[in-house]
């Protein structure tokens, strides 16, 4: 089975668009949620004969079970991103529920509905960002406990705690430590098919992330060296894979991140570098737009600074996790070989 640029199998249950605040505290809605349901499969973006695998349209529903005719381990992940891995690794043999789905939606700022709660409580396997990115999460699986549920939080595993960097996903390292830990506990919770899990996971590392691996190397062996901004933290954990050189001050990507306001320093260390040309691209996040950033995108613009958007969650909604990362570092690559 072909899975060549598979598209992630994800069980969408918040589609609706959100407009982000400006805070980074959470408060828990009461309002009912629309909920979405995409048949978990594998697919590919070009197309190519049909196989037992299909892709279920966004918005429509769906039932399918796994090879074995067991009943599929049901999954619930914060954040679209680590339900795509997730959604990858289990195949036929998992139902993966994202609760974060919108590239509207600012993951900080999200409130958590009742069809939320419903659904942590009914899963076997439960995946949180951490590192007081989803407090709000767990927030949800603490409220709802269930004796036979494992849960992964993504900043205990790598070591990271509230006050870090926690846009975790962007760093490959940790990605690849995630697929790993996802797979043993599939293997864990579904012993009779942990064969089924090892051959997912070997496929997808192999063939799956082929590209968005590939890309990443090229560009450090193209441009290893070249000195580029940030709007905020998002990129920090990718600049050093890629070999590019972070000139903005770690102090304002944190605090354009955690929704504070950078000092006048800082403010002018980056406008420095914008107008006298010290950077050759500048990254922004798209989903985190605030006055000083969108300040910085029109002095980039002004010095001919080519500029990359990049997001916190899948974009589009229904494209797989290495989809979304590659086309964004393809994005990135051209910006290098434009920049002057």
């Amino acid at each position: 089975m072909s899975k060549q640029c598979r598209v992630a199998p994800v069980v969408q249950s918040h589609t609706a668009s959100a407009t982000p605040t400006q805070g980074r505290f959470w408060s828990f809605a009461t309002s009912l949620l629309t909920l979405f349901v995409l048949l978990p499969t594998l697919g590919c973006g070009a197309p190519q004969a049909a196989s037992s695998s299909s892709v279920t349209p966004t918005g429509t529903s769906s039932e399918t079970g796994s090879p074995s005719g067991d009943d599929p381990l049901q999954v619930v992940a914060a954040e679209n991103f680590w339900g795509s891995l997730a959604a990858q690794v289990g195949g036929d043999k998992v139902k993966v529920t994202s609760l974060i789905t919108s590239p509207d939606t600012d993951p900080h700022d999200y409130e958590p509905k009742p069809t939320d709660a419903r659904l942590m409580a009914s899963a076997r396997y439960v995946i949180l960002n951490g590192a007081g990115y989803d407090p709000w999460g767990q927030k949800l699986l603490e409220s709802n406990p269930v004796g036979d549920r494992k849960a992964l939080i993504i900043g205990d595993l790598v070591g990271k705690k509230e006050g870090d960097n926690p846009h975790l996903w962007y760093n490959p390292n940790y990605v690849m430590q995630v697929i790993d830990q996802i797979t043993a506990d599939f293997k864990e919770l579904d012993p009779a098919d942990a064969a089924y899990y090892d051959q997912e996971r070997a496929e997808f590392i192999a063939v799956g992330l082929k590209d968005y691996l590939g890309t990443i190397a090229a560009i450090k062996q193209k441009y290893s060296g070249t000195p580029v901004g940030t709007t905020e933290s998002i990129f920090a954990y990718l600049a050093e894979p890629l070999g590019l050189k972070l000139l903005t001050p770690a102090k304002f990507m944190n605090a354009v991140s955690e929704g504070e306001e950078p000092t006048a320093i800082d403010k002018s260390a980056v406008d420095q570098q914008l107008t006298q040309k010290q950077i050759k691209v500048l990254v922004f996040n798209a989903q985190n737009a605030t006055p000083d950033t969108d300040a910085l995108t029109q002095k980039a613009k002004t010095a001919g600074i080519p500029i990359v958007p990049v997001t916190e969650t899948l974009t589009p909604a229904n494209a797989s996790f290495q989809e979304w990362q590659t086309a964004q570092l393809k994005a990135l690559e051209a910006a290098l070989a434009e920049a002057k």
